[in-house]
């Protein structure tokens, strides 16, 4: 047996090790350097930082977290170091946006590749917004450049609006490619698993709503949180139940089904057992109960307003209520369209009236937006016996318009794309609520 081979064998092995373990020192200290520099420069994300330790991961050639965890290969790790002393601090706000934004939580719901190259550019526009010396990268010139024509396009940049600009505008492999170079840092393997993220999903929450409270005080100059904040308030919004929202327009009546409440089988049970096929006591044909009778869907057709989600959000509508669940087999619906006046009203007395709307209805209006004029019709049509217990009123509107100075005698909802704070407030006794067009899109179970 030739002992040399081993001996040298052995010998490469203990190098080996012995390099792995110098590196994974050296990048332990340049991953707490990087955190260091972070709890110096943004005090209001220490509790964030406390939250997701750094740990090595060996051979993994990138970074990647499960909420958890930041994990890197200490190796890949320090490659990048050497070219560019500031990536691992880029690197560790990238990943801890991806947290306070609950990114990975989305995960199930998106097409995966588009809902990648979105959350990643939405972070690093808040990084690059923040304009902070060191996180700067040789490519953030080009990065943002990208990001300033994306900006015109979308709006405010977060991860659900650049989605949705993706998934309505597809961009070109070579475009991915780029989205990929200026905007990737960290691997997303770990979303794919939600048993595993909604272990610290509320601890997240948590965290991002003190983030948001703090950050109030971080800075004097406003435009450099800007996109923080947004990215932040969608994050930290609360997310509806719209079939739970509809709800408030159910109103008690009699609908015609068997009453098992009632129903007092012993009698029913003895009639038959003495006197064969002859029950003494028969089930009601009706009961009481809490189901949607009359309501009106009052549409904003402003300019602002487009057909097609329009559309999208009254099929949702009346296909959550239609069922037999929450309709009574006589309804009294109207579609009201409005901009500064009523442009048109679709009385619907069932499923043939509705889908006679949808197939031939049309938009009309596009002007400016005055919300008076269709609580003014609509309690004209309830003083001439239109409605028997109107229960509520949906209003789908971007919000920009004049409301009305008394409140009326139903419930009403003003239900709006997105949330944006340069809208005029809410009158106190309406009831104002977020669907983005995911939500309005998806189909209700």
């Amino acid at each position: 047996m030739d002992v040399k081979p081993e001996a040298e064998k052995k010998r490469m092995e203990n190098d080996r090790a012995g390099r792995t373990e110098q590196a994974a020192g050296l990048a332990g200290k340049v991953m707490q350097l990087a955190r260091d520099n972070i709890v110096v420069n943004m005090r209001f994300l220490d509790v964030a930082l406390s939250r997701m330790k750094p740990e090595p991961k060996p051979a993994t050639d990138g970074a990647a977290t499960d909420g958890e965890k930041l994990y890197y290969d200490p190796v890949w790790l320090l490659k990048q170091y050497k070219e560019e002393k500031n990536y691992p601090v880029r690197l560790y706000l990238h990943m801890l946006f991806h947290c306070v934004f609950y990114h990975s939580f989305a995960y199930a719901e998106k097409e995966t590749e588009l809902w990648d190259l979105a959350v990643d550019a939405a972070v690093e526009n808040v990084i690059l917004e923040m304009g902070l010396y060191m996180a700067v990268l040789e490519t953030d010139a080009e990065a943002r450049n990208k990001l300033h024509y994306l900006k015109e396009d979308v709006g405010v940049l977060t991860a659900e609006r650049i989605y949705r600009y993706l998934k309505n505008n597809p961009i070109s492999d070579s475009e991915r490619m780029q989205w990929h170079r200026l905007f990737h840092r960290d691997e997303h393997i770990y979303w794919r698993g939600q048993e595993q993220m909604m272990v610290t999903e509320e601890q997240w929450k948590k965290i991002s709503e003190r983030i948001k409270a703090d950050l109030k005080s971080f800075s004097k100059d406003k435009s450099s949180s800007e996109s923080l904040e947004k990215n932040l308030a969608e994050a930290t919004k609360d997310r509806y139940d719209y079939a739970q929202i509809l709800q408030k327009f159910t109103v008690m009546g009699e609908d015609m089904q068997v009453n098992d409440d009632e129903f007092d089988y012993i009698y029913y049970t003895y009639g038959l057992s003495e006197y064969g096929n002859m029950p003494l006591v028969e089930p009601l044909e009706y009961k009481d109960t809490k189901k949607v009778k009359e309501f009106v869907i009052a549409i904003d057709t402003s300019a602002s307003c487009r057909g097609e989600i329009v559309r999208e959000f009254v099929r949702k509508t009346y296909s959550i209520l239609k069922g037999t669940e929450n309709f009574f087999q006589k309804i009294n619906v109207h579609i009201v369209q409005c901009d500064s006046e009523v442009q048109s009203d679709t009385k619907i007395t069932g499923e043939k009236d509705f889908d006679e709307f949808m197939k031939n209805g049309k938009l009309k209006g596009f002007g400016s937006t005055d919300f008076r004029p269709v609580f003014e019709y609509v309690d004209k049509l309830a003083a001439e016996g239109e409605f028997e217990n109107l229960k509520g009123l949906i209003y789908f509107t971007d919000g920009y318009g004049i409301y009305p100075a008394q409140m009326p005698e139903y419930d009403t909802i003003f239900v709006f794309l997105d949330e944006n704070g340069e809208r005029p407030e809410l009158p106190p006794w309406a009831i104002g609520i977020v669907l983005n067009e995911d939500d309005i899109g998806r189909e209700h179970d």
